[in-house]
């Protein structure tokens, strides 16, 4: 496969500045059952971050609480000394209770305290993007957003990004600093944060999809993905990401994985053409479900 594999899908500037390649690799999957704990295989998750930079992955996202901390551990035994242009994007703001658990706490104290724990666990002296990863309802907004802004000040944020928001809050957000990403529940088969995104689009914020591969009953036997794979020698799964990738130039997709085999099958959907009427009738039949 071409080294650059993961450069065919385009880039996209966080902020203005930063250039990153539009298909990416989150960081979630390579945690134990239930995002707790260490991987089943230490090595292959080693493995697996190496090869996604091998194939031109510069856009690894993570969090706090993948473990917790555990994928952050792996990132930096595996990855550091980081290259050169490599972002990693993090989170904090969900608390771990057990396997499968998440409770959201968005106090000031406790999102310096985890942004300090990530800089010590990725080996970085600055996060490229430090994602809030979830609204905290008891806390208001302006206060968990103006943390990460202080912490931006000095020096130990370079972005600030969002996680889970409507158009309202990412307003609100905006209004005590500037957000360069957002990150929602998006796919072919799930489409509800479509105003976000065009929001997105319009004002320059990168959208990155969370669970980008969710395709429902459209990989059925027969069903639109799986003809359409046929006809292009592709997968079901590079179609849904390839369709990510189409949708919009604001889109940044980070299809996550614990294998190398299904990273490189992953990444090869950033060499995927799709025609416009093939965009179309994909976005039509997971319209219909």
């Amino acid at each position: 496969m071409n080294s650059a594999a993961a450069a065919q899908a385009g880039t996209f500037e966080l902020g203005g500045t930063t250039t990153v390649n539009r298909l990416g690799f989150g960081a979630m999957q390579l945690t134990g059952p239930g995002v707790w704990g260490p991987p089943r295989d230490h090595g292959e998750a080693v493995r697996v971050l190496r090869r996604a930079v091998e194939l031109g992955v510069n856009f690894i996202d993570t969090a706090d609480a993948y473990g917790p901390f555990v994928a952050e551990q792996l990132i930096a035994e595996a990855l550091h000394p980081y290259e050169d242009g490599l972002v990693i994007a993090t989170k904090a703001g969900l608390t771990r209770q057990g396997p499968g658990r998440w409770l959201p706490v968005g106090r000031p104290e406790y999102l310096r305290q985890q942004v300090e724990l990530s800089l010590r666990h990725l080996r970085l002296d600055c996060i490229p993007l430090m994602q809030l990863h979830r609204i905290d309802p008891k806390v208001p907004l302006g206060e968990q957003v103006g943390e990460l802004a202080a912490l931006q000040r000095e020096g130990k944020i370079e972005h600030i990004g969002l996680s889970e928001v409507t158009v309202k809050q990412l307003e609100e957000a905006s209004r005590t600093a500037r957000i360069v990403s957002v990150q929602n529940l998006y796919n072919l088969a799930d489409r509800h944060a479509d105003d976000l995104l065009q929001y997105s689009e319009r004002n320059g914020i990168a959208f990155i999809p969370w669970f980008p591969l969710a395709t429902g009953k459209l990989a059925r036997p027969g069903g639109p993905l799986q003809r359409l794979a046929a006809e292009l020698h592709a997968t079901p799964a590079q179609l849904a990401l390839a369709w990510l990738l189409k949708r919009s130039p604001a889109m940044l997709p980070i299809p996550g994985t614990s294998s190398v085999a299904h990273l490189e099958e992953n990444l090869a959907a950033a060499g995927v053409q799709l025609s416009r009427a093939d965009a179309e009738m994909l976005s039509a039949a997971g319209q219909r479900g």
